[in-house]
């Protein structure tokens, strides 16, 4: 099969990409993403067609954060979208005239990297992508598990904390509550309002205050050595290495891969991954330990992951 499209639904844009046998996107069309469900059916009809325009497009693939069936037709769940057993293959397919495949989007980034990036030339990798929360996906003997419902490798929803903290799904002490962007900015909002003096650098590059912490100042104090935002890094990686102790102990992967938009500062957060996986990982004296590694097509992989399981059909 030749050219793809892989469709990216986002929280504010929706984008379409023409992607080639190797991977490379060809072209791209980008939507704002709407508020209304069948708003988000017509977008990605719109950037479909955009990004279609001059190329031969054989089939679409569509990453969608929920619960996707084990038929890859109809999300079960979306978290942030209200979907309930929308039968979204049929949907687009009625727009676009072409074959549509829907996945998991963190399935479809982990295909990606798997097939296009940071994966390669390993047989059995575990990704997890450090976002807002924590996704996660399964290839082993080169086929991505997705198991008898379709709804494998939700790891950000083991519990790891015995009615630790509430979770947007409604459990307790979710692993993604430690391990997540979103336990970032707590982290360091605890540790700034808990001894300022530490965090001096930090509260300057936001409103000065301690509600004001976002993301994105964390990461910057960080490059510039400011003792909270470190430390707060740090606490996020003894949580995700000490998870994929545990998820070795379950599938003992070749590689993990580690992606997502906390996944970007390197081995500022990837290091202490590494120290924490290697103090958890049951045996790890004497057996062999996998690689830890960076993802490589950033946020980029969702959508070339879902072309690429289209072709395959």
């Amino acid at each position: 099969m030749g050219l793809t499209i892989g469709v990216d639904i986002g929280g504010t844009k929706i984008a379409a990409g023409v992607v080639d046998e190797e991977g490379q996107i060809l072209s791209m069309f980008k939507v704002p993403t709407p508020p209304t469900a069948e708003g988000i059916v017509d977008a990605i009809a719109t950037a479909v067609s955009g990004a279609s325009e001059g190329h031969r497009i054989e089939a679409v693939g569509i990453g969608a954060a929920g619960y996707v069936d084990d038929k890859r037709a109809t999300v079960l769940f979306a978290p942030n979208i209200n979907w309930r057993h929308e039968p979204l293959k049929d949907k687009v397919e009625q727009r676009v005239g072409l074959p549509v495949v829907v996945e998991n989007d963190a399935n479809a980034a982990a295909w990606g990297e798997y097939r296009f990036g940071a994966g390669q030339g390993h047989d059995d990798v575990i990704c997890i992508t450090l976002g807002t929360g924590l996704g996660g996906g399964i290839i082993i003997g080169n086929k991505l598990r997705r198991g008898r419902f379709g709804v494998a490798a939700e790891f950000g929803h083991i519990r790891v904390v015995p009615d630790g903290l509430l979770c947007g799904c409604g459990s307790q002490g979710c692993w993604e509550q430690y391990a997540s962007g979103r336990a970032l900015v707590r982290y360091a909002k605890q540790r700034a309002n808990a001894t300022p003096s530490s965090a001096t650098i930090l509260l300057s590059l936001g409103d000065g205050t301690v509600d004001g912490i976002e993301g994105k100042h964390i990461s910057a104090a960080a490059r510039q050595g400011d003792a909270v935002a470190i430390d707060s890094f740090r606490e996020l990686a003894r949580w995700a290495g000490a998870g994929l102790a545990d998820l070795a102990s379950l599938f003992d992967p070749s590689a993990f891969i580690v992606g997502g938009g906390v996944s970007d500062e390197g081995e500022l957060v990837l290091d202490p991954i590494r120290k924490s996986f290697r103090r958890w990982l049951i045996g790890g004296e004497w057996r062999p330990h996998a690689q830890v590694l960076a993802a490589q097509l950033g946020g980029k992989a969702g959508l070339v992951g879902a072309a690429d399981l289209a072709r395959q059909g």
